[in-house]
């Protein structure tokens, strides 16, 4: 412990000039030290009833105290030399990969969902205010004489009655007089009191009261209750008002009402940047579901902003949807992010990257392929584009027309072909090298691997890993979390430059302009903080402008790292046999049709079934955090309790509302068990050589001296290969 303060005294001191980055590595060796610790006093304390040494072996790692599940000695070598070392192929929902000719014949098998109706707006642009209004467009002129869109009158003497409209004019004087006096206390309490104006059972009249309350009394709230409608002061007008014109801020709430597909509302002209950007991000906040805003200069110079009403986006029907082009493709593509491919892939083509639709993400040191969706692309248009998609390291085959698009988790697994090179015992004696790969690849086939997320889980090679960003999301602070995630790697690559230079200004148009073109992600989010600010609200409008699928990632990374940690734990403390308490999958959950998992039925082992042995350890799960997952009943779940206590999220629903994410959790099986395992060592020349498999290797020639083992399985979906190769080698590979 006196280490880790010395060393976070030293980080203090060398980064004096740039506290952010001291506080940013601090929490990092707190983060990852405090575990360690933790876990090794629990070590000291361990109940007699596990054994370690007998039936387990421990490592640790970079990752923490890793188990693993086989007792062998395992070896050493090297993986990811080069890309074609390690070679990913997706196997569909079927069980058939996707670089299957009969795979690639008609529609995908992936492919079985309907196309689903479209939420975005389309809207236009919004009209130049020196262009004049059309028939169609709100005029701030109208005025409670003129008959309502139905027909009704804004008169509310005559909805009302005149008592209560004499009423509700002594309540706004009130409310005008003395509620925006900041030293007048007795404002403040009347800011918050509210005037009944009676119960109104029919919906029709109740529509029409809001309506005439609204357009007579801009700056004023109406709530129903029930049947009751009751009016108090609009805190969104007391803001605007403060911006600009009390006359503007009532005719702009009046416009807002009028809810005028198109139109537009202009305000008077204003020389200050600073002022228009402060109303263009009030606006942006409070109606951004609503308007959209622009400042435009007119002829003499002076600028304004404008607002324009969106037009509501119109639900597709069923014949407009089958209408829709969609193109099936496999994607093969070597050093290269599934997401970063993408963005490559739609700036060539001139679409959005969420035109693109896959079943999972594949990794990035790797030659990979995968089946892919694209919207409002044809086959014939991919062809044309095939040298240049090369010239990025990608290549697309298997085009077809399909009806559908293709959704995450429509896979079954994966098939990996790796080439470990470079094999060597971990002792000095070389001669039994082929008895302990045997004996290592034998074990890992019969009795699995710890089911651990693998560090591509989390982000490797990155300053700050994407789990830390995930918990920073559940609590809800995003101005740390976008810092977070803009802390820059190491070097001075046009990345980190560019995430440098935002980190040390907060400047985020100047860093957008640093960010490399091929960075998606970054660069959605710097223009959204271009243009909504670094403010609180301004970063969480910055997480939003990035898909679903890449805000919740950050999430499943924080819960995936606390699964990793849970598992380590159970093993430490039960042991591997089943103990009371640990959850199984019911006997009946299993997958209602190929690649559909039914819901699943979890069990508490009870203690009779323990002592009768009912269950194996394979058919253990772990509960991935989430509002929807029961924890084991047994000291298990009181870790998991305790250790979302010790990040603060003790009382979190693991629901983000601002960001639109919901985690409802879902059960991990401990371990995973590798299918269709085969090996093959080879030697320069072929000499020694040890085959299990007669089919041909896709690795290519093998150029290391001796030896090399040529590694084939399938695994299923989420499981990791690295995680797998760890469990047979006994070491990092």
């Amino acid at each position: 412990m006196q280490t880790v303060l010395y060393m976070c005294m030293f980080i203090r001191h060398f980064f004096s000039s740039k506290p952010l980055y001291a506080v940013i590595v601090i929490e990092k060796i707190v983060e990852r030290c405090f575990p360690l610790l933790v876990e090794l006093v629990k070590q000291r304390n361990m109940p007699a009833m596990v054994t370690l040494s007998d039936e387990m072996k421990m490592e640790e790692d970079a990752n923490g105290l890793w188990r693993y599940i086989s007792e062998h000695e395992g070896f050493y070598g090297t993986i990811k030399n080069y890309t074609k070392d390690f070679i990913v192929t997706e196997i569909d929902i079927h069980g058939q990969m996707v670089t299957n000719p009969s795979t690639s014949d008609g529609q995908s098998s992936n492919v079985t969902e309907a196309c689903p109706s479209v939420n975005k707006s389309d809207s236009g642009k919004i009209v130049n205010p020196k262009c004049s209004l059309k028939p169609e467009e709100y005029t701030p002129d109208r005025r409670d004489t003129e008959p309502c869109q139905n027909g009704d009158s804004f008169d509310l003497s005559l909805i009302l009655g005149q008592d209560v409209n004499e009423e509700i004019e002594r309540f706004t004087v009130k409310l005008r007089e003395t509620s925006w006096n900041p030293s007048d206390s007795c404002g403040e309490k009347l800011a918050y009191e509210e005037l009944s104006l009676g119960s109104f059972p029919d919906k029709h009249q109740r529509a029409n009261v809001h309506r005439a309350v609204r357009h007579n009394f801009p700056f004023l709230l109406t709530v129903t209750n029930q049947s009751e409608i009751r009016v108090r002061e609009d805190p969104d007008f007391k803001h605007l008002s403060g911006l600009v014109s009390e006359e503007e801020a009532e005719d702009f709430f009046r416009f807002i009402d009028a809810k005028i597909p198109n139109s537009v509302y202009t305000f008077k002209s204003d020389d200050q940047k600073v002022h228009r950007t402060a109303v263009h991000h009030f606006l942006s906040k409070r109606f951004g579901k609503l308007v959209e805003t622009k400042s435009f200069s007119d002829q003499e110079n002076k600028t304004a902003i404008t607002v324009r009403l969106r037009e509501k986006p119109k639900k597709r029907t069923a014949d407009e949807c089958s209408k829709e082009v969609y193109t099936a493709f496999i994607l093969k593509k070597e050093n290269l992010e599934t997401l970063e491919a993408i963005s490559y892939l739609a700036a060539i083509l001139g679409v959005l990257p969420s035109d693109f639709t896959y079943a999972g993400i594949k990794d990035k040191r790797a030659i990979t392929y995968q089946s892919m969706v694209v919207k409002k692309i044809t086959p014939q248009q991919l062809k044309e584009k095939a040298g240049e998609f090369e010239k990025r390291g990608m290549v697309l085959s298997s085009f077809r027309s399909v009806s559908e698009p293709l959704h995450l988790g429509r896979l079954q697994g994966n098939h990996f072909d790796l080439l470990v090179r470079d094999l060597r015992p971990h002792g000095q004696d070389r001669t039994g090298l082929d008895s302990l790969v045997e004996e290592a690849v034998e074990n890992v086939k019969v009795r699995g691997f710890v089911n651990y997320y693998g560090p591509q889980r989390f982000g490797t090679g990155q300053s700050v890993q994407s789990d830390c960003v995930g918990l920073a999301l559940l609590r809800e602070d995003m101005v740390t979390a976008i810092r977070l995630f803009l802390t820059p790697e190491e070097g001075d690559g046009p990345q980190s430059v560019a995430k440098r230079h935002f980190i040390q200004t907060g400047n985020a148009k100047e860093a957008l302009a640093l960010m490399p073109a091929s960075k998606a992600r970054e660069r959605l989010m710097l223009r959204a903080l271009h243009r909504y600010g670094t403010g609180p609200d301004g970063c969480t409008r910055a997480w939003l402008s990035l898909p679903h699928g890449m805000r919740v990632f950050y999430l499943h990374a924080y819960c995936s790292r606390v699964w990793n940690e849970a598992v380590t734990h159970r093993l430490t403390t039960l042991g591997h046999k089943v103990r009371q308490g640990d959850l199984v999958r019911g006997k009946n959950g299993g997958r209602a049709e190929a690649g559909e998992p039914s819901p699943p039925q979890i069990h508490a082992v009870t203690a009779a079934e323990e002592e009768e042995g009912a269950f194996s350890l394979a058919e253990v799960v772990l509960p991935i955090p989430g509002n929807s997952v029961k924890y084991p009943e047994n000291a298990v779940g009181t870790w998991y309790q305790e250790r979302l206590t010790r990040d603060g999220l003790q009382s979190c629903r693991f629901r983000v509302s601002s960001l639109k994410l919901n985690l409802p959790g879902c059960y991990r099986p401990l371990l995973a068990l590798p299918r269709n395992l085969s090996y093959r060592l080879e030697r320069q020349g072929g000499g020694g050589s040890h085959q299990e498999t007669n089919s041909k290797s896709p690795l290519g020639n093998l150029d290391a001296d001796t030896p090399n083992m040529l590694l084939n399985f399938d695994l299923d979906t989420s499981c990791y290969a690295t995680v797998c190769l760890k469990e047979v080698m006994k070491c990092d590979p």
